[in-house]
């Protein structure tokens, strides 16, 4: 039963997204993109989400692909941080 509950506390969900903000202090705006089909007229639609992930060190910058993970909350808006910065920005 333990072993469940771990598992299930492990399984934390990550995004892919680009930054599109990193001008406040230990923080970034990541821009979502999720591709869904409509259902009558069976095309894709582009979803766009913006999350703030918490980056201690100010490692990303704008334009930078980076993998955020879910965690616990950290202020008001903040329940994301930052895993790894997967691409720089040229």
């Amino acid at each position: 039963m333990e072993e469940q509950t771990k598992q299930a506390k492990a399984a934390k969900r990550s995004f892919v997204g680009i930054v599109i903000s990193d001008k406040m202090d230990k923080t970034i705006v990541v821009s979502i993109d999720t591709k869904k089909m409509d259902r009558l007229y069976k095309k894709y639609v582009t979803r766009t989400k913006k999350c703030k992930a918490h980056d201690e060190n100010n490692d990303a910058h704008i334009g930078d692909t980076v993998r955020i993970v879910e965690c616990s909350p950290i202020s008001k808006d903040k329940c994301w941080r930052l895993d790894a910065v997967i691409e720089r920005a040229k």
